[in-house]
């Protein structure tokens, strides 16, 4: 299944809508939809290494605009939409127990932590920075520090190291994925418990 998903990507990143998909994609995982923009931005700059930073720069757009729209609702529209949302995708519990111990100063750690490394989810933190109350314009300039930082840091690796990197992920795909997956999990189940 990794396999026919890593070549489904591959393909699509090859496609001239590759750009738009990746703008749409990142936009929505900002605020509701659960598929990283990750997915098609690795296999857009392993098979565009030249387009690596304009697609960083499209990823980090769009997706500092979608947790814009994240921000809008749990400010404006809690009730009516992040709760069936964050319900649907199991994360209401992680949600209501950041909201009920968040600060400014534990909301930017969030917001970095999510932006960087998807811990916790960034819907969840940018929904709850509506909720919070938090600073628009610090949300703003935190999102397009930690999600830049993100795809740019993604792009100048893809872009240096490109094939050697693609050669590397097609050979130990599994292995890479259950790897990233047991890091990620446990750096979350770190600092939940902390």
């Amino acid at each position: 299944m990794l396999r026919n998903l890593y070549n489904w990507t591959m393909a699509l990143a090859a496609r001239k809508s590759a750009a738009w998909w990746l703008a749409i994609i990142a936009f929505v995982e900002s605020s509701f939809f659960l598929v990283p923009a990750d997915v098609l931005f690795v296999p857009m700059v392993l098979a565009k290494p030249r387009r690596a930073y304009l697609y960083a720069t499209i990823a980090t757009v769009a997706s500092v605009l979608g947790g814009v729209l994240g921000w809008l609702i749990g400010h404006y529209a809690f009730e009516t939409i992040a709760r069936p949302v964050l319900t649907f995708y199991g994360k209401l519990d992680t949600f209501d127990s950041l909201a009920a111990s968040v600060d400014w100063k534990t909301m930017l750690i969030l917001l970095v932590t999510s932006g960087l490394a998807h811990l916790p989810p960034i819907k969840v933190v940018t929904i709850l920075s509506g909720v919070a109350g938090f600073s628009l314009p610090l949300f703003i300039l935190s999102a397009i520090i930690a999600r830049g930082a993100r795809f740019f840091a993604l792009a100048w690796l893809l872009n240096t190291y490109g094939e050697e990197m693609r050669h590397f992920i097609e050979k130990r795909l599994k292995i890479i994925s259950a790897l990233a997956a047991a890091g990620l999990i446990g750096v979350y189940a770190v600092y939940m418990l902390h």
